[in-house]
């Protein structure tokens, strides 16, 4: 039986004794694909019948997770990890429930097939996935992951957190799973490198901290990666802008006009970005400098470049700022830089004002006048002296729009303003808003009530538009009365 996963010359192993019902000390566990929102009322609240069905749900859980640790220890011993590898995964499931099924005779346990069926899954995510957040992955809902120590792992659905029922069976079983994580790309934390920043291997964003810096346990952050990505018609069936506003930026894209997508964390500025950068031409040769690699191009000439930090004796470490100053020589139309947040700022600014115009990036900000000043400040960041008038005539010569993205309170995200700079006035940057989106209150489930609308000015790049054969109607820049 298994033979084709299974190691040579096994030991002998002595039979194990029946199972004996769940350890009181034993942690809380979990089925691995219950995701809801964990909603327990209080002892006093429930019923008898309700405290008898829980209660016996607990012994359940608790008794699954028994088994599964008796389980995963044999199959570590007596599966040969190095076959794993090219094993299909119905194929390697079929000798996982065989080992099983074996393993529950010896041990006198009788499994009803939805007990069984949920113990392989598993079993199968322990070996060959990551564990308990391996459902979480798959959930094609759940846009990021939170975990906060081994016993609360908390899921973002339409931009709200929910708490889930998903545990960790203790702090080593987190550890073992972040290890599994970052080792799989050349990465370690421990005690002198406590956090990580990594990649999975569909793409999602992995960030984690281990003890002692968490003080609680072990804090993981995944952002996922969307397989599919949002067009802009998509975005607008979403409300996220209007027509009128995805008109514009598509002859602002198509123009050449240099963008910044502004915006707090998880306000979808990617997202945002992906779309912008759909309105780009083919025959142009656009590169991505990335810190950790998001942006999903479609154009045919794409080069993606991707940051590297330090290795475990501080060398070979590779900035945005050193594949910006490499990308200039690669003969680029557009740079697409995935988030500025630093010295990089400067070449950024100089590659947008030498030949490289509809260049892009996002940066962290909460309006476009605050994105001004973040600007300002990264150049200093940089070290370069330079007069603040110096600075901003940079700054207002090489951007030329700034779309403000926003998460709003019930979770839904904005595009809530859409700015022009027009140049210098005296020693201020000028800026006019083009459009931008009005709060006009709140429902009581909490839903915002908004619109978007034209300010009534026209965007000082019409004549451009129309050179370049987009000539937008006079109608989208009137505002609603």
């Amino acid at each position: 039986m298994f033979s084709r996963f299974k190691k040579d010359n096994l030991p002998a192993r002595p039979a194990a004794p029946a199972a004996a019902g769940p350890a009181p000390s034993a942690p809380k566990p979990s089925a691995a694909p219950v995701t809801a929102m964990r909603a327990v009322p209080s002892a006093a609240a429930r019923s008898p019948a309700e405290a008898v069905a829980a209660d016996k749900e607990a012994k359940r859980k608790t008794r699954l997770m028994e088994l599964k640790l008796e389980l995963h220890k044999r199959l570590l011993e007596t599966l040969n990890l190095s076959a794993l590898e090219h094993a299909s995964e119905q194929s390697l499931k079929s000798e996982i429930s065989a080992l099983a099924s074996e393993a529950l005779d010896e041990m006198s346990v009788a499994l009803n097939k939805d007990d069984r069926s949920t113990l392989v899954q598993e079993l199968y995510d322990e070996v060959m996935g990551l564990g308990p957040l391996e459902p979480l992955l798959k959930d094609e809902t759940v846009n990021d992951i939170l975990v906060n120590g081994p016993n609360r792992v908390f899921v973002e659905r339409a931009g709200k957190l929910q708490l889930t029922d998903v545990t960790f069976r203790d702090e080593r079983h987190l550890l073992r799973i972040i290890d599994k994580i970052v080792s799989a790309v050349g990465r370690r934390v421990d005690e002198s490198n406590p956090y990580c920043d990594a990649r999975l291997a569909d793409g999602s964003r992995f960030n984690c901290m281990v003890p002692p810096v968490a003080v609680d346990g072990s804090l993981v952050s995944i952002r996922k990666f969307k397989k599919e990505k949002l067009k802009i018609e998509d975005l607008v069936r979403f409300g996220a802008f209007t027509e009128e506003m995805a008109a514009y930026l598509q002859a602002a894209v198509s123009c050449r006009l240099n963008i910044i997508v502004s915006g707090g964390t998880g306000s979808g500025k990617t997202t945002t970005l992906n779309a912008l950068s759909s309105f780009i031409d083919n025959a142009e040769r656009v590169l991505t400098i990335e810190d950790t690699a998001e942006l999903q191009l479609q154009q045919v000439h794409v080069g993606r470049m991707e940051s590297r930090p330090a290795n475990v004796e501080g060398k070979g470490a590779v900035t945005q700022r050193d594949c910006l100053r490499n990308a200039l020589r690669m003969r680029p139309d557009r740079i697409i830089v995935g988030e500025t947040r630093g010295e990089e700022v400067i070449d950024m600014l100089q590659a947008m004002n030498t030949g490289h115009d509809g260049s892009m990036t996002t940066i962290h900000a909460n309006n476009p006048r605050d994105g001004i000043s973040r600007l300002e400040n990264m150049v200093a960041m940089a070290g370069i002296e330079m007069p603040l008038k110096a600075v901003r005539s940079q700054i207002a010569s090489a951007v030329n729009l700034i779309v403000q993205a926003s998460r709003l309170q019930d979770g839904s995200r904005r595009m809530v303003s859409i700015t022009e700079i027009t140049g210098m006035e005296g020693e201020v940057i000028s800026m006019q808003e083009v459009f931008r989106y009005e709060r006009l209150g709140i429902e009581p489930s909490g839903k915002i009530i908004g619109r978007f609308n034209a300010t009534g000015i026209r965007s000082a790049y019409s004549d451009r538009f129309r050179q370049w054969g987009f000539d937008l109607p006079p109608s989208i820049y009137e505002p609603i009365v």
